[in-house]
């Protein structure tokens, strides 16, 4: 197939629709898997790293394969500029680290709800990555996407320790389940610490809007499991599922709050927000982030009445760098890369 244009596509978790999309962002699944009988990535010669890459692409360009996913590419990494791979790190298409590689590959379909990175840490990094609180629809597709693969490929897999993974935090399913979740109204009443404190006592761990490592922003925290074995896969979702449930309850309850109690101030937040965004002429990416926040909770607060909520997913990615950049054809200073964000603010605002 020809591949498509990733640098210009809108990939699907930016339509922003779905169940409880004033609050959760994405709803991701990952799942590792390495091959029968083959080294580990950081082991592979070579040789053997394009011997994986060669095995994964034939078990997806099969005819059988794309009558159940839909059609699908392999980029080769070597063949993408340092550009190109900061454009697919900022739509959650590959890892940060794995960017920083020269080898290896990645899947993509077209409306790039199906990631597949090829020799990062594991032989595949399956993901699923849907907008808005849809994790079960998520696992049902991953798990059907794992079988289809399964079918073709040999993976490693123990009847006492589950797949075998590169990193042991990985063993037994392989799955890492996340929900990206806007938590404004929690941050502003000072009690994300002391939730996000309780979560670990429950087997999950809370990230920044790029995973592991990376800071917050827009007021994102990505939720996701910590353990993956010794519970099946519908545990751990499910799992997930409660208290990022509690977390939206608790967010909606705050967001209330505010809005009862003070709600000057977060009339004029919010509209301060969509004033500065509406009109501004340059804006960094961490101002325009902020006013982001602010704006979407406007909006879910009926304070700001004719703009799309959904404008808030397009956004978070259109103004990134990397992506300004793509769409722009070039590469751009910082200053430009101010300037062209406003415009595109401005003009998404407009519609």
């Amino acid at each position: 197939m020809a591949k498509h244009d990733f640098k210009n596509s809108k990939s699907k978790w930016m339509e922003g629709l779905g169940p409880q999309d004033d609050i959760v962002l994405t709803s991701r699944i990952r799942l590792a898997r390495n091959l029968q009988n083959l080294p580990f990535p950081h082991l592979l010669d070579e040789a053997k790293e394009k011997e994986v890459v060669q095995l994964v692409s034939q078990a997806i360009t099969t005819r059988q394969f794309s009558d159940q996913f839909g059609e699908t590419a392999v980029w080769q990494l070597e063949e993408l500029s340092p550009l190109e791979k900061q454009i697919l790190v900022e739509k959650h298409l590959i890892s940060p680290d794995f960017a920083e590689r020269s080898k290896g590959a990645v899947v993509l379909n077209r409306d790039e709800s199906i990631s597949i990175m090829i020799n990062e840490e594991d032989h595949l990094r399956i993901q699923i990555l849907l907008p808005a609180f849809q994790l079960g629809a998520a696992w049902e597709l991953a798990n059907k996407l794992d079988d289809a693969l399964e079918e073709k490929l040999d993976f490693a897999f123990n009847e006492n320790r589950g797949y075998l993974t590169a990193c042991p935090t990985n063993l037994g399913t392989g799955l890492r389940a996340s929900v990206m979740l806007h938590l404004p109204a929690l941050v502003m009443a000072r009690q994300e610490k002391v939730i996000f404190n309780s979560l670990t006592k429950l087997g999950l761990t809370v990230r920044g809007f790029y995973g592991e490592g990376s800071d917050v922003q827009s007021n994102l925290y990505q939720i996701s499991n910590q353990i993956t074995l010794g519970l099946t896969e519908n545990e751990i979702i499910n799992n997930l599922v409660a208290v990022a449930q509690q977390l939206i309850d608790r967010e909606k309850a705050a967001r209330n709050l505010l809005n009862e109690e003070l709600t000057y101030r977060m009339e004029d937040q919010a509209l301060r927000a969509y004033g500065i965004l509406s009109n501004a002429r340059i804006l960094s990416s961490e101002e325009a982030l902020n006013l982001l926040s602010d704006l979407r909770l406007g909006i879910d607060l009926k304070i700001v009445n004719d703009v799309d909520y959904r404008v808030f997913n397009e956004l978070i990615a259109l103004i990134q760098p990397g992506i300004l950049q793509g769409r722009a054809g070039k590469e751009m200073t910082a200053r430009d890369r101010d300037l062209k964000r406003a415009e595109i603010i401005k003009e998404k605002l407009k519609v």
